[in-house]
């Protein structure tokens, strides 16, 4: 079994735009739906995300729900902890795919270090 790891150099996650994840306020809390909407910038790209580094600016302070946790994902999606590593690398391919595209060089680089 494959298991779930960030890709450096990808952030696809950091990708926030509201339009592409019209369920929000069914996972999120409202203070934390407050929070993450003062996150997105004009261009839907996290403001903490450096696009020229392609780092997170507040790694270690970032939201809960920034963290890819098996805690977080079971409070937040129903995931249990024994669905997680599959789940985690599904919503990855997801969103590398819907960011940069099935070909992209993120997702290459996704599939070789997950595989």
């Amino acid at each position: 079994m494959s298991q779930w790891l960030c890709v450096n150099n990808c952030g696809a996650c950091c990708n926030l735009d509201p339009v592409d994840r019209p369920n929000l306020d069914e996972y999120l809390t409202s203070s934390e739906l407050e929070v993450y909407m003062s996150m997105v910038g004009d261009d839907g790209w996290c403001i903490n995300y450096d696009q020229e580094t392609r780092k997170c600016q507040i790694y270690d302070d970032r939201p809960r729900f920034c963290r890819v946790k098996p805690e977080v994902f079971l409070e937040k999606y129903g995931v249990p902890f024994n669905e997680f590593e599959e789940f985690a690398i599904d919503c990855c391919h997801q969103q590398i795919e819907g960011v940069y595209g099935e070909d992209s060089k993120e997702m290459i680089s996704y599939r070789e270090q997950v595989a």
